[in-house]
C-alpha cells in the first residue's frame, strides 16, 4: 500500500546559486575518464590495453568477483591512458573521444516480453548493471542475490542538487521500460518516492508503488524512504537505482545502445550563470564550468552536491553517478573571534549565537571553512535532531570507530550509507568525518560477514 510519509527531523540548507531551469548542450569533451573509486568494492580486470580503439559501450574491464559484470566505455575513441597508483592499482581510465561517435549495437529488449534471466544478462553485458546498487553495504548489487524490494528516489532534497522532475521531463517512456524490467528482478515491489504524486514524471508509471514524501533534507535520500516503507533486517537485500540512471537503462532496452548522456546541474554562488547542461559520464568539467563562468579564482569545485560530493579541479571529469557539480567559495580565511559573536550569515541547527532560524527561506553563501578543529565527540544531542532514521547516530559512529561488529549490526549499520551521515557531519561541532567513518565500518562488516 502506498504511503504518505512526513519527515520531521532534518535540515534544509538553502544555498545561493541553484541552477536555473534552462538547459544547454555542453561543448564536446576532448577526453573522458572513468574513476575506479566510483565503483566501491570492485576489483577490476582489464579487457583492453592502452591504445585500444573503442566504441561507446565496449567493455573496458569486468569485476573479478563477478566476471559477467562489465564496465563499458561512455564514448567511442582511443584508450590513451590507464592511470595506476601504488602496487599498480588502477585509479582511472582516460579515453580520447572521436568526433563522430560510434556505438556498440546490442539487440533491443522488450521488458514486457523478456524474463528475469534475459533482463539480468542484458544489463550485465551492456554495462548498465553498475547503476544498480544494494543495501546493505552501499555497493554495486550482487546479481546472484534476490532483493526483497527495489527503491527509486524521485526527490532531490540535498543543497544544489539537480531537480529530478526537470531533468527527467520527456523521458517517461524510458523510465517505464526500466521500471518494468526492474520489477521482474525483485521478489517484492518497486517503490518510487516523490514530492507530489500528481505532478511528478512518475505519476503515470505502472508496475510501481508510488509514495509521497514531505519534509526537509534528508527526505530525498533513499535510506530515509527505505526506513519508512520497508526497513532492512539482517540477511535481507534491497536494491536502489537513481532516477536518471533509469533513463540510461530504459534507453538501452529500447535501442540496444549504451548512451552515457546525462543532464547535469552546475550551481553554487561562484558560478556566474548556474544552469543545466547535457553532457556525458566522464566528461571534462571545464566544458561546463567555463561556459557558465566563475566569479573568482578562489573557489572549490565539488563533483556532486556540496554534502556528499568530492573535491576536484576544473580539469577533472564528471563522476559516474553524479548529476550535479557545485562551486562555492574556498574557506581558507580565519575569522577573528568568530566563535564569540552573533552570526547572521551562517546556517545552524541550534539557536546558539545564530539567527538562521528567524528566516527559514533565506539563502546563504557558505564557504568550505569548517569553523573549528577536529576533536573528540561532544555529546550534545544535535545529531538526533537532523537524523530521521530509527537509529542512534552517535552510538553507531562510535561502534564503527572501535570496530565493534556486534554493536554495528545491532545499531543498524545494514540500513545506512555514508550519504546518510552527511548532514550530521555538517552540523558536527567535533568536526569528525562521519561519512568516512561509516564507509570504513561498512567495508569492515562486508569483509567479515559478507
Amino acid at each position: 500500500m502506498a504511503k504518505n510519509i512526513r519527515i520531521a527531523k532534518g535540515l534544509d540548507i538553502k544555498l545561493i546559486g541553484a541552477a536555473q531551469k534552462t538547459t544547454s548542450k555542453a561543448a564536446s569533451s576532448n577526453t573522458y575518464s572513468l574513476r575506479l573509486d566510483d565503483f566501491h568494492g570492485i576489483t577490476p580486470k582489464m579487457l583492453v590495453k592502452e591504445g585500444a580503439e573503442l566504441k561507446a559501450g565496449d567493455p573496458l574491464f569486468y569485476n573479478k568477483q563477478e566476471e559477467a559484470m562489465k564496465f563499458v566505455s561512455p564514448v567511442s575513441g582511443e584508450l590513451v591512458e590507464i592511470v595506476r597508483g601504488a602496487r599498480r592499482r588502477i585509479l582511472s581510465l582516460k579515453i580520447l573521444a572521436d568526433k563522430d561517435q560510434q556505438y556498440l549495437e546490442h539487440q533491443p529488449l522488450d521488458p514486457q516480453q523478456a524474463d528475469a534471466v534475459q533482463i539480468k544478462s542484458a544489463l550485465l553485458e551492456s554495462g548498465c548493471w553498475p547503476f544498480i546498487k544494494q543495501r546493505p553495504y552501499d555497493i554495486i548489487a550482487d546479481p546472484n542475490r534476490l532483493p526483497k524490494a527495489i527503491f527509486v528516489s524521485g526527490i532531490s532534497s540535498a543543497p544544489l542538487a539537480a531537480d529530478i522532475d526537470y531533468i527527467l521531463e520527456g523521458k517517461q517512456e524510458e523510465l517505464q521500460m526500466a521500471l518494468t524490467a526492474l520489477g521482474k528482478l525483485s521478489r517484492g515491489k518497486v517503490h518510487v518516492s516523490v514530492r507530489d504524486k500528481n505532478n511528478s514524471v512518475f505519476a503515470g508509471a505502472s508496475g510501481i508503488e508510488l509514495h509521497s514524501v514531505k519534509g526537509p533534507h534528508p527526505a530525498g535520500l533513499v535510506s530515509t524512504q527505505i526506513n519508512k516503507v520497508n526497513p532492512i533486517n539482517k540477511g535481507e537485500v534491497v536494491w536502489t537505482v537513481s532516477a536518471w540512471d533509469l533513463v540510461i537503462i530504459g534507453e538501452f532496452l529500447k535501442t540496444g545502445r549504451f548512451n552515457a548522456e546525462r543532464v547535469v546541474s552546475l550551481g553554487g554562488s561562484m558560478i556566474k550563470e548556474p544552469k543545466y547542461y547535457t553532457t556525458k559520464i566522464g566528461a571534462e568539467l571545464s566544458t561546463m564550468l567555463y561556459a557558465s563562468g566563475v566569479k573568482d579564482t578562489n573557489f572549490r569545485l565539488i563533483n556532486g552536491d556540496v554534502l556528499t560530493g568530492t573535491q576536484t579541479d576544473p580539469e577533472g571529469h564528471l563522476g559516474f553517478y553524479n548529476t550535479a557539480v557545485s562551486a562555492i567559495p574556498e574557506g581558507d580565511d580565519y575569522e577573528f573571534f568568530g566563535w564569540n559573536k552573533p552570526v547572521f550569515n551562517k546556517i545552524s541547527s541550534t539557536r546558539a549565537l545564530t539567527f538562521s532560524w528567524l528566516n527559514s527561506k533565506k539563502e546563504y553563501d557558505l564557504d568550505t571553512n569548517t569553523n573549528g578543529e577536529h576533536r573528540a565527540f561532544v555529546v550534545t544531542g544535535s545529531y538526533e535532531r537532523v537524523f530521521p532514521l530509527d537509529i542512534y547516530p552517535l552510538q553507531l559512529l562510535k561502534a564503527c570507530m572501535v570496530k565493534d561488529l556486534d554493536e554495528m549490526e545491532n545499531l543498524g549499520l545494514y540500513e545506512v550509507a555514508p550519504e546518510d551521515f552527511a548532514l550530521t557531519e555538517f552540523i558536527c561541532i567535533s568536526k569528525q568525518p562521519h561519512q568516512q567513518i561509516i564507509r570504513e565500518g561498512l567495508d569492515l562488516l562486508h569483509e567479515e560477514i559478507g
